[in-house]
């Protein structure tokens, strides 16, 4: 086969995750649109998501394909700048003392430690690597100083996971543990909403949980059997549950978790319209240009946020969720250089940047 022509299955193969992308986040946008037909729902706040997530994508895309290590170091910095500016939660956030801190503190240091160690596992210099890895310590530093434990948590986490990502030669092995990680997560929070866990866990899990945040989630799993397919309608689940009615007026009327906020006001169609962005997201690192360190990376990164979601609202916020597409959009960037190398008659020095299946 020459040259051309594999450059050209190349490309096509990489449409794929684009095309599946598209189909993805549009399904998302009119099932939103449809749950609120008829009702006094407001879909704004899941079609702002998705414009989110669809615009960092698309900027992601654009800048690691011209400056990859850059462009990831600018998105970390840009981050932990954030952070600092406001110190007691970027705006918008909302914690109440039922619930404690909110999680979209925690999910901004584990995507920009992510951030961070994408650029150290792009970087060609050993100087220049071991200074992103110290950055992104850093960010779990002042995650920790700014009293949010679960982003130091997250940002360590995504660090380890970036140092052992570089001795991993099959990513679509270590991306199959990260959606696993992913599921069992939320199913355990399914689990504790229908208390089907033995009692010694179920008692240590809602002491970690706060009893508050169960009564939530056993409220959305209520929501979810009365309205199995179309659900209550988007940003309904506020008025419809009991225990966030007794809130105080400063909560934010979500049940603190993401599948279960789904399964609540958008149904079983929701749920698995969210499992589908997630998983058109790991498909799309799969098939990714870039090396197996970065992609692995960057999937820890936004399974942490998976994570971070299934426990909290991270969701509920702009700039998690454009965060988010913006990783994800810098791991699956092909960058200008190997596109030189693949037109090269009879080269083959991007075969070294093809995937390891």
């Amino acid at each position: 086969m020459t040259a051309p022509a594999v450059g050209s299955a190349v490309r096509e193969r990489r449409a794929v995750p684009d095309a599946a992308g598209v189909m993805v986040l549009g399904a998302c946008a009119v099932w939103s649109l449809l749950s609120a037909y008829g009702r006094e729902a407001r879909p704004e706040g899941v079609l702002l998501a998705v414009l989110a997530v669809a615009a960092g994508y698309a900027c992601g895309r654009i800048c690691g394909s011209l400056l990859p290590v850059a462009a990831a170091a600018a998105v970390a910095l840009a981050a932990l700048g954030l952070a600092l500016a406001f110190p007691e939660g970027i705006p918008g956030t909302t914690a109440t003392p039922a619930l404690g801190h909110t999680g979209a503190d925690a999910a901004l240091a584990a995507l920009a430690a992510g951030a961070a160690c994408c650029a150290a596992s792009a970087a060609g210099r050993p100087a220049l690597r071991l200074s992103l890895r110290l950055l992104a310590l850093g960010i779990a530093g002042t995650a920790a100083v700014l009293g949010s434990a679960a982003g130091c948590a997250a940002a360590l986490g995504v660090l380890l996971c970036s140092l052992a990502a570089s001795r991993m030669r099959y990513r679509l092995v270590g991306l199959a543990g990260l959606a696993l990680a992913a599921g069992l997560t939320a199913g355990l929070s399914w689990a504790v909403a229908e208390d089907a866990l033995p009692d010694g866990l179920s008692v240590s899990l809602e002491g970690q949980l706060t009893r508050n945040r169960v009564q939530l989630w056993e409220d959305a799993v209520e929501l979810a059997k009365d309205h199995p397919v179309l659900g209550a309608g988007p940003d309904r689940f506020g008025v419809l549950s009991p225990t966030a009615a007794q809130q105080s007026p400063e909560s934010d009327g979500t049940p603190h978790s993401a599948a279960l906020q789904q399964a609540a006001e958008q149904g079983i169609v929701g749920v698995a319209l969210l499992g589908a962005s997630f998983g058109w997201v790991l498909y799309g690192l799969w098939r990714s240009p870039r090396s197996t360190p970065v992609v692995l990376t960057a999937g820890a990164a936004l399974t942490a946020l998976a994570v971070l979601a299934s426990v909290g609202n991270a969701l509920s916020f702009t700039p998690v969720t454009a965060g988010a597409g913006l990783l994800a959009g810098l791991a699956t960037a092909r960058p200008l250089r190997e596109e030189v190398l693949e037109t090269v008659p009879g080269g083959f020095g991007s075969d070294a940047r093809i995937p390891h299946f």
